[in-house]
Order: structure tokens, then sequence, then C-alpha cells
């Protein structure tokens, strides 16, 4: 009779672990082969709302001129403009569910178009990145990037892959602080789905100094505070000074640390997982050694842009980099600040803190709420000259 109980008991606790639905939200090749009642929208221009069999039923929009001789369900409006000093809403979507897919291509000056998300019912945002920065292209030319959360390919067609749970409602925007219009082709790919209890919310905040105050550590973020974790750095780094630049320790302040971190990285290539000073060496065609910096992109770190300059009157030299905290996310309880050092060097081998052109983009979920952010800066200090 004992036997029989706890057969019955293992049944029943097995039967229920093989009940429970696969949500949908974090698919890959692990569990593509999963079936789920999860259901699969999109929102770009042809379908503003996302809704079931209503797609391609535009009769205006930028591609009425060309498609005037085939009509309705023809290309009619595959992008929008967005005027000068206004602000055009991305996506509005009731949940619960999950963005799992962004792609965008927009025109006009990437640090000029400022992205904002809000998640459920929040009225300052979670999310408020210049649309370049978001995607790595901080510094406005294109760069190829293949990350898995972030890819940039030919074209300028920005892709994010960041998971966006969230519970009541989505809603994004894009702000055009510019002159001039702009033009956005844009799709937004969400799930409509249950959202786990333990699921926090998507955060990344933009931040530029430009120069850095000599001897002040670069503050990439602080004022976090709640539970969660940080999963992600970009930055977009120009050298004032001529030299190695990258000397600058990054220092993670969490759950009341004061003067010192509980993390201390030794370098800035080391943080992004390069190694003495992204350097590789080759002969020439004349057999002279050459020492240059080597770009490479990887699905979780990369020196994806190396601007070097023209000799002429673009003389800057410019990087971008990031590190995805992918498989190693870096979790706080209470509180979160994040800092680098700028360091190069000087005569006698010491240290030359740098007055560098420093911005960063970072990404963590936590729990809301949210503090809010400090004020973007305005259009002349987001500026790339």
């Amino acid at each position: 009779m004992k036997k029989n109980l706890l057969f019955v008991l293992a049944s029943f606790i097995c039967g229920g672990a093989y009940a429970q639905s696969f949500n949908g939200i974090n698919s890959d090749l692990s569990n593509i082969f999963m079936m789920s009642d999860a259901k699969t929208r999109s929102i770009s221009p042809e379908n503003f709302n996302g809704e079931k069999g209503k797609g391609g039923m535009a009769t205006t929009g930028t591609g009425l001129s060309a498609s005037r001789d085939l009509g309705k369900g023809w290309k009619v409006s595959p992008s929008v403009i967005i005027k000068a000093h206004t602000t055009f809403t991305v996506a509005e979507i009731t949940g619960p569910g999950a963005i799992q897919h962004i792609w965008m291509t927009p025109t006009g000056n990437w640090r000029y178009s400022i992205l904002r998300f809000y998640w459920d019912d929040e009225t300052t945002p979670s999310v408020e990145v210049p649309v370049g920065d978001f995607f790595g292209m901080g510094w406005g030319k294109y760069a190829q990037m293949n990350s898995l959360a972030v890819n940039v390919n030919p074209g300028s067609a920005f892709n994010c892959y960041w998971p966006m749970p969230f519970r009541k409602k989505c809603r994004i925007t894009m702000e055009n602080i510019d002159d001039k219009d702009m033009v956005l082709y844009y799709q937004v790919d969400y799930t409509l789905t249950d959202v786990p209890k333990d699921a926090a919310y998507f955060h990344a905040q933009f931040r530029r100094t430009n120069p850095l105050p000599y001897k002040t550590d670069y503050v990439l973020v602080d004022n976090i505070v709640g539970k969660g974790q940080y999963v992600g750095t970009y930055m977009a780094w120009g050298v004032h000074n001529n030299g190695w630049w990258g000397e600058g320790e990054i220092k993670f302040f969490m759950d009341g640390d004061t003067d010192y971190p509980t993390i201390n990285g030794t370098g800035t290539e080391d943080y992004f997982c390069g190694s003495y000073d992204f350097d590789t060496r080759k002969k020439n065609d004349a057999g002279v050694e050459e020492v240059n910096y080597t770009e490479f992109s990887t699905p979780y770190v990369g020196l994806h842009q190396v601007i070097k300059g023209d000799g002429h009157y673009q003389i800057a030299q410019r990087f971008g980099m990031y590190r995805w905290h992918l498989k190693d996310p870096i979790r706080f309880e209470k509180d979160l600040k994040v800092t680098i050092q700028a360091l190069g060097w000087r005569d006698g081998g010491r240290y030359l803190p740098l007055q560098d052109d420093i911005a960063s983009t970072v990404f963590w979920y936590q729990a809301e709420p949210h503090n809010p952010f400090p004020p973007l800066p305005d259009k002349d200090h987001l500026e790339v000259n």
C-alpha cells in the first residue's frame, strides 16, 4: 500500500512538471522544438498596432507613390517620417508578454534620435538612449557588429535581441531632437504570453562626459537601487592624447560598498576581454614589423569599431567596445554603481590621468520601481564633432 502511494505521488509530481507549458519567451536552439501557447505578433509601419490579420492594409504612407500602380497591400507604408522636434510612438502593447527582437534603420544623426522604453504604467523611462548608442554605433558611423544581444549589419541595419518581458504594458517612443526630419524603418517582434513572477525589467541608460575632468573616474551608472543584474556595457571612447589610453580599471560598487568596490578589473581592454592594447604585430611587405589595433566582434565581447582619422580635419582616434555579461551577470541585492578610470602613460613609466571624450550605455535588469535617470545631455553635448 505504501509503495502504491509513493508511486501515485511520484506520478503526480512528474505529471505536473510535464504539464507545465513553455511560455515561449526564451527561445534558442536548445528549446526551439518546444510547442507553446504563446502568440507571436509584430509591429511595423504596415501594422502599427500588431493586430492579427491587419498587416498590409495601409492606403497612405511613404510608399504610396511607388505603389500607385499596384494598390492596397503592395508596400504602401514601409516607414514613417518623424518630424523635427517631435516624438513618435514606435510601439504600444498590452501585456503580459515580451519583446523578442527589434530591427530598425534610422536616417539622420543617430545621436539626435532618442529611444525610450516604458514598462507597465511607469511615467519615467526604463530605457533612455540615443539610437546609435543603443545599438553600439555611438560615433554615427557604420561598423559591423556580430554579437548575441546586438547585431549591426550592412546598410545600418540595427538589430536587438535583448529579451524584454513586461506584465501590463510596453510603450516605445523615438524622439527626434534634430532640426531636420528623419525617416525610420522598424519592426518590433514580440510574444504575448505568461511572464514568470521572478522576471525583472530591462533597463538601459546613456551618459557622456567630454572632456573628463582631470583625475576623475568616469561614472557609467550610479544610483541603481533595487535587486537585479547588470548585463552589458557599450562604450564610445574618444582619445584626446597620443599613446595608449586603456590602462584604467572598471569598478562595481554593490550593496553598500563605499570607498572600495567588490569587483575591480585590471584594465580597460582587459574588461572588454582583450589584452595588450588590442594590438597585433605583423611584418609588412618590406619586412618591417607593424603594430596595429585589431578590430574583433564576438558573441559576448568586441572592439568592433576603430576610427583612426583621415589626417586632415577628422583627426581624433575613436573606439567602440562592448561586453555583454550573458554568462556572467553581475547580480546585486540593493544597489549598484559602476565607474571606470581613464589612464594613459606619461614619461618615467607613470600613469597619465586622461581627459577623454567618453560615452557609455549600460544595460541591466531589475525589479521595478527604478530610480529616475539623470537628465540626458542636451543636443550640443550629444553632438559628435
